[in-house]
């Protein structure tokens, strides 16, 4: 870990931060008097006088976006004036429109709804308090994490609360497309942006220009999601580098002195889109985003969804993150104004910062008991949860055990102090009873009710019912296992291996890294810091033993090992098991859609014969996440410009067998794939 990284870990928050819940005082006071409140914020000093026509203006008149414009006229034999009128019209489908009257109506609206869905809504004020520091002194970038529709709505809001100015928001085009409410979200600060760019030179250099034009002439806080998507998991996503590029560039070619990228942990009890998504993970096509749909959504306003908390984290200068891995002479070669590719160094740079900001997210995240309730769920076999029901009072004590193990860890839970333990827990059951129920000292999986219907369920249908409860689970797991995950691989790496030696468990945790690499949030370069840090945290714990060349288990060490290897087993399984559809006789050359389905299909097979017992495998996002890391190993590689891949069978039965033990750490030394 850099010197930076521990300097502004923890994601800025001092265990001495509190929490205040912002929903407290809108109970006690009319909703119509908050929105018509005086908001006068401070904004960002260096800016310059500036409405959204004259913002639009400079990026039309810009000298980069005519030099790209006079490319592509003579590039495609059209007129300069063709392109340009392209570009207008690209602009005034993505651009924001922020005013204030639109702002307040969003404020009443939340008021009322956030009222409904959430018992408390807590941020840290001392977060806030900073971010509106670093407003005044540079532009601003604010980076939350995605779980939810809800999550930019709620930074307005608290924005609005706090008299800081409102950022532009990076949102998807699809929310533009909804009748009257795409135009609020407009009003509201929301610029839009196409979900396929692909080689759309004029967009790019459309969208590029603007972002950058926005970020020169400080004319408002930028907020973008580094993951790109909102993650259907609830586990962090590897970041996206596009708008990671576009924000820092201005810092880059020295049009600005310096840059303040602002972590944001958004961290929620319940998910109001929870079915939706693990529906989805199922292969259920996500319904259009409209008007109608939303209105029809009315009815999560009568669920409770416990509370949200939203963790403002330390300001971090890029200036400063960036000394010594950027050379800013090489950009005073070319005009600022001309299309310039980023250099190797640039791209290592941008990677390296959005790497670090997802992990300073996950840091800053609060846990509730539910996520280390649903760790231990997940333990279970899925036929005890499902029909003889786990003892309740063996989940509390053990939930009890994962706290301080958790807390040993570093992490930050979201616990009541002032509240029986037992009815902390009994609260969480309640809030997710679409997930669990509590019966006779016993807690069984919720299965969704079926419409009545003529023929019973086949035996294929009840496992995609009984997935889709898992995998809400999982959701909810995956919120924790950021905490866990670098000492479960260790605690993995030592059960394959049967090896002490220091050395040879760093070779495979570091195989385990490479693999797993889309699943898991590793900053680059950091794989001896990670190996360090698990090593100590379970040495905390009292799991092992640590000598300068060994790695051995403690007397106490079994309990705690186990628990970490089964929360990273589902995994292991799900990745194993589509290694061993791609090294069939019959897989060759295959599309996306083909794998998923014939991966879909084996797993129920798999399932329902007993040889499979996880049902994560049938998660879309985990399978794409297989291909991803096969194809960055190079052994699946594309076929065919119609998304189609090949298998190099010998490649993937050799990890498989790595990840087995069945090839012994010192093999994995002389692999000639220095990844592998």
């Amino acid at each position: 870990m850099t010197d930076t990284y521990r300097g502004s870990g923890r994601a800025g928050l001092e265990d001495e931060e509190e929490f205040v819940d912002i929903l407290e005082e809108r109970r006690r006071t009319r909703d119509l008097s908050f929105a018509f409140r005086t908001f006068s914020p401070q904004p960002y000093k260096g800016a310059l006088s500036c409405s959204t026509a004259d913002l639009n203006k400079a990026v039309l008149e810009s000298q980069y976006l005519r030099y790209v414009a006079k490319e592509i006229a003579m590039e495609t034999g059209t007129s300069v004036e063709e392109v340009r009128e392209d570009a207008c019209g690209i602009l005034e489908e993505m651009s924001q429109n922020l005013q204030l009257g639109f702002i307040r109506l969003m404020a009443y609206t939340l008021t009322k709804v956030f009222k409904r869905l959430f018992s408390s809504i807590c941020v840290n004020v001392e977060g806030l308090n900073r971010l509106q520091h670093a407003i005044q002194e540079t532009p601003v970038i604010l980076m939350p994490n995605h779980r939810s529709y809800v999550d930019f709505l709620a930074i307005s809001y608290i924005l609005f609360v706090y008299d800081i100015p409102l950022p532009v928001i990076a949102a998807g085009i699809p929310l533009a497309g909804m009748k009257m409410v795409g135009e609020i979200l407009r009003r509201s600060g929301a610029f839009f942006i196409r979900r396929a760019i692909g080689s759309d030179k004029l967009y790019w250099a459309v969208l590029s220009e603007y972002v950058k034009t926005i970020v020169r002439r400080g004319f408002a806080p930028v907020e973008f999601y580094v993951e790109g998507l909102r993650s259907r998991t609830l586990k962090s996503l590897v970041p996206k580098l596009g708008m990671m590029h576009m924000v820092l560039e201005p810092y880059f070619k020295g049009e600005v002195y310096d840059i303040t990228l602002v972590p944001i942990s958004i961290s929620y009890d319940r998910v109001l889109e929870e079915s939706l998504l693990a529906h989805e993970l199922l292969g259920v096509p996500k319904p259009k985003e409209s008007t109608m749909g939303l209105l029809k959504a009315t009815k999560v306003l009568q669920e409770n969804y416990g509370s949200m908390h939203l963790n403002f984290g330390r300001p971090l200068s890029v200036r400063q993150l960036c000394q010594g891995k950027i050379n800013h002479s090489q950009y005073n070669l070319i005009p600022r104004d001309l299309p310039q590719k980023p250099t190797a160094e640039a791209q290592a740079c941008v990677s390296w910062l959005a790497h670090l900001m997802v992990r300073i997210q996950e840091e800053g995240s609060l846990i509730s008991p539910w996520s280390l309730m649903a760790c231990l769920l997940l333990q279970a076999p899925t036929t005890v949860l499902s029909q003889d029901g786990l003892l309740w009072h063996q989940l509390t004590d053990k939930t009890l055990w994962l706290r301080k193990l958790a807390l040993d860890f570093g992490a930050r839970l979201n616990w009541p102090g002032q509240v029986p333990d037992s009815d902390v827990m009994s609260s969480a059951v309640a809030i997710h009873r679409s997930t669990v129920h509590l019966k006779a000292g016993r807690i069984y999986l919720v299965q969704e009710e079926e419409p009545a219907r003529k023929h019973p369920i086949s035996p294929e249908e009840g496992v995609i019912r009984t997935a889709a409860a898992v995998l809400m689970l999982a959701s909810y797991r995956n919120q924790s296992v950021h905490v866990f995950v670098r000492p479960a691989m260790l605690a993995m790496a030592m059960h394959v291996t049967k090896a002490t030696q220091r050395d040879e468990l760093f070779t495979f945790f570091c195989f385990l890294q490479d693999i797993f690499s889309n699943e898991f949030i590793f900053i680059p370069g950091r794989s001896s810091q990670d190996f360090e840090d698990a090593c100590s945290l379970l040495k905390k714990c009292e799991a092992v033993h640590i000598s300068p060349q060994e790695v051995t288990v403690s007397d106490a060490g079994p309990e705690v090992l186990s628990f970490l290897r089964g929360l990273i087993q589902p995994f292991i399984d799900s990745y194993q098991l589509m290694f061993r559809y791609l090294c069939e006789d019959g897989v060759h050359v295959f599309s996306d859609k083909q794998f998923l389905t014939a991966v879909r299909n084996l797993s129920t097979k798999l399932i329902l014969s007993g040889e499979l017992h996880t049902y994560e495998a049938l998660s879309s996002d985990m399978q794409k996440n297989v291909l991803s890391a096969l194809r960055r190993l190079e052994t699946v590689t594309r076929a065919s410009e119609q998304n189609e891949y090949r298998v190099n069978k010998a490649a993937v039965r050799r990890i498989a067998d790595m990840l087995s033990g069945k090839i012994p750490p010192q093999m994995l030394q002389t692999t000639p794939d220095a990844r592998l």
